[in-house]
């Protein structure tokens, strides 16, 4: 099949004038392809890990030790997902939840890193959080006959939010803790997926 620049194009969900790499509060959803609902499940409003499930929050946690920038904040695994906030810091400290736009003249990530995603960045840690976890369920699938995915553990791309203010921020923690309770109304819910 030849290219065609109209059929064959990867539009960008991120903030063209934002610099990814920059020090701020990032609330990020990673959903599982095909909404499968591998990590557990939902019980009386509570979420239930399994095996699989307890492996993807150890991850999770684990990414303040390989990347020194990262602060994890509120997050939950969900049967099918995952919802965090990330908090990016130039060194450990204190993050800023407002963080800095660039101005109108720069043309955003893709244009100034055209190489591939810049280290550090909300996007490489989200590159190796998915990479991870897939090598662990590939290995779970092998040695503790967990169930296998179909293709690709993971959807393609993630959906991040840049936390602006303490009003938003505290809005989305109070989200992510409730979110279990929500579940029946869950978009990422099958059950609620379009016919």
């Amino acid at each position: 099949m030849t290219y065609n620049p109209d059929a064959h194009h990867r539009r960008s969900i991120r903030l063209r004038e934002y610099d990814y790499s920059s020090s701020g509060a990032y609330f990020v959803t990673v959903c599982v392809q095909g909404r499968e609902c591998l990590f557990g499940r939902i019980v009386e409003d509570d979420m239930v890990l399994n095996e699989v499930g307890r492996r993807v929050e150890e991850v999770w946690r684990s990414l303040p030790e390989r990347f020194p920038n990262v602060l994890i904040d509120e997050f939950v695994v969900m049967p099918n997902h995952v919802h965090g906030i990330i908090l990016l810091n130039e060194r450990r400290g204190e993050p800023r939840v407002r963080p800095n736009f660039r101005g109108d003249d720069e043309q955003g990530e893709h244009k100034v890193r055209p190489y591939g995603t810049a280290d550090f960045s909300l996007g490489r840690i989200c590159q190796a959080f998915k990479s991870l976890t897939t090598v662990e369920y590939v290995r779970g699938v092998k040695d503790h006959d967990w169930p296998p995915f179909a293709g690709r553990l993971w959807q393609r791309n993630y959906h991040e939010r840049v936390i602006r203010d303490e009003r938003e921020f505290i809005g989305i923690r109070e989200y992510i803790r409730n979110n279990p309770l929500k579940w029946h109304d869950d978009e990422e819910n099958p059950a609620n997926a379009p016919p």
